[in-house]
C-alpha cells in the first residue's frame, strides 16, 4: 500500500479529492472529502496530489539554526502531540512537537507481535513541529507499539546530550483525560512527553518512610444534591471501557457522593441512573438498603426524571 492516512489524493475518474482517512485493506482505502464522508476506493483509482504540502511540511522545510545564548538553550522539552483530524474525527494523528533548542534527527518504528515497521525518519528544527503517524482512534486497542529513537544535534557550544529511546505502548487512559492546548501546534489534543526527568529516590527519605507511619488524612467529597451517574458525566474515555468497568465507575462515584451528602448531614440527595437496563438502579438500590444511615429511598421526580432516577432521603 503506498498510501498513508492524511495524504492528499485525487480520483482518477471524478471530479473529487480528499484526504485517506482509512486503510481497509491492501487494495482499498477510505477517501474523505469537504463534505466529510468517507468513501471506499480502490487505491488504484486514486492519485497522490503533487505539490500538496502540509502545514507541517512547510513549517519544518527552514531547519537553519540561529544563534541562542546558552543560559537560554532549552534541552529538554520532547512530545508526542496527538490531535484529531480537522476533516474526520475518528482519525488522530500523532505530532513529534521538538520545544527544545536542538535539532532533531527522529525516527518512528512500530512493533506488532513482532513485526517491525519504520514509520518515519527526519530532521526537526528547534521549536517546531511535524506530523509522524495517523491512526483511527477507535482501533486504539490495535494499535502497535512505538518505538521513538533521536539524536540531538547543534553547532553551538552545549554539552551533548544521550540518544533517546522511548517505547510506547498506548492505552485509553493515555486519551482520557481533558484536551490541553498543544506548545507550537496551537490546537487542542493530548500531550505525552518523551523525554521526562529521570526519577530519582531519595535514599534517606525512603529509609525515613518506613520508619515514620504515615499521617492518615480522610478527605470527604464535597457533597451535592444531584449526582449524575452516567458514565460520559464521569470519564472521557468511556467508549474504551466495557460493561463492568463502567459499572464499578458509577458505583465509586456513588458511594463518595453518598458518604459526602451523610457526612455533611444533607436531608436528601438525588442520583440520576437513566433508565437504562437496569442493571444499576439494582445495584444502588441493594447498597441502600443496607445503609443504616438511610431514612428511606424512592423514585425521583417522575416528570423531570422520568424513572431514571433515586432520591435518597437521609436520616
Amino acid at each position: 500500500m503506498k498510501y498513508k492516512l492524511g495524504d492528499f489524493v485525487r480520483f482518477v475518474d471524478e471530479k473529487m479529492e480528499g484526504f485517506v482517512t482509512r486503510i481497509i485493506d491492501d487494495e482499498m482505502i477510505g477517501v474523505t472529502g469537504e463534505d466529510e464522508f468517507e468513501i471506499p476506493v480502490l487505491a488504484s483509482k486514486v492519485t497522490t496530489v503533487h505539490g500538496y504540502q502540509s502545514k507541517e511540511t512547510l513549517q519544518n522545510k527552514a531547519t537553519e539554526e540561529l544563534a541562542i545564548p546558552v543560559a537560554e538553550f532549552k534541552t529538554k522539552g520532547i512530545y508526542i502531540g496527538v490531535v484529531s483530524d480537522p476533516k474526520a474525527n475518528s482519525v488522530v494523528h500523532f505530532h513529534l512537537i521538538n520545544d527544545t533548542s536542538f535539532q532533531i534527527l527522529l525516527s518512528l518504528t512500530t512493533d506488532k507481535q513482532q513485526v517491525f515497521k519504520g514509520e518515519y525518519a527526519g530532521t526537526i528544527a528547534p521549536k517546531s513541529a511535524i506530523k509522524i503517524y495517523s491512526a483511527q482512534l477507535a482501533d486504539l486497542q490495535l494499535w502497535p507499539k512505538f518505538i521513538f529513537n533521536a539524536l540531538f544535534y547543534t553547532t553551538q557550544n552545549i554539552q551533548p546530550i544521550a540518544p533517546l529511546t522511548v517505547s510506547e505502548k498506548f492505552k485509553a487512559k493515555d486519551f482520557s483525560g481533558a484536551k490541553k492546548q498543544l506548545p507550537l501546534l496551537n490546537q487542542l489534543g493530548w500531550l505525552l512527553q518523551l523525554d521526562e526527568p529521570e526519577f530519582i529516590i531519595d535514599a534517606r527519605q525512603l529509609k525515613e518512610s518506613f520508619y515514620n507511619p504515615a499521617e492518615e488524612k480522610v478527605k470527604t467529597e464535597k457533597p451535592v444534591q444531584e449526582v449524575d451517574l452516567h458514565i460520559d458525566k464521569l470519564r472521557d474515555d468511556h467508549q474504551f471501557l466495557n460493561g463492568s468497568e463502567i459499572l464499578q465507575i458509577q458505583l465509586t462515584v456513588f458511594n463518595k457522593a453518598l458518604d459526602a451528602a451523610i457526612v455533611h448531614q444533607l436531608p436528601d440527595v438525588t442520583f440520576v441512573h437513566g433508565a437504562g437496563n437496569g442493571v444499576l438502579k439494582h445495584e444502588l438500590h441493594k447498597l441502600l438498603s443496607k445503609n443504616n444511615k438511610i431514612q428511606t429511598f424512592m423514585d425521583a421526580r417522575k416528570e423531570k426524571f422520568g424513572y431514571g432516577a433515586t432520591k435518597v432521603i437521609l436520616k
